[in-house]
């Protein structure tokens, strides 16, 4: 028998949600569009559901995460900072130990001989 662990982690600020899995494919749909409809578009989310999670991660970090622009005759974009990078990195950093910890444990637990 095959087990498998399942397991989902996500950051806090105050006691609220900074960043998880769904925010962080967010933030890299951004990175990769430079739009925030489009990266919305892109995970099949509503443009006021992604403006509202950006803006939710703005204001919660210590720094600006996601850079806007305001459409027009060149068109808007959105972009991340610097800090928004180093936090994307972080996480997934951080998600990748963990399931590589609890696989490790996992193995240990309960693959031995009794």
């Amino acid at each position: 028998m095959k087990y498998k662990i399942k397991s989902r982690i996500w950051i806090e600020a105050d006691d609220n949600v900074l960043l998880g899995e769904g925010r962080v494919a967010l933030l890299k749909a951004i990175e990769e569009t430079g739009s925030l409809s489009k990266a919305a578009k892109s995970l099949k989310m509503s443009y006021k559901k992604a403006w509202s999670l950006i803006d939710a991660l703005n204001s919660r970090a210590q720094k600006q995460v996601v850079i806007t622009s305001i459409g027009g005759k060149g068109g808007g974009g959105a972009k991340l900072t610097p800090y928004g990078k180093n936090l994307i990195d972080a996480f997934d950093t951080i998600n990748q130990n963990c399931w590589a910890f609890l696989d490790k444990e996992m193995k240990k637990q309960l693959y031995h001989d009794f």
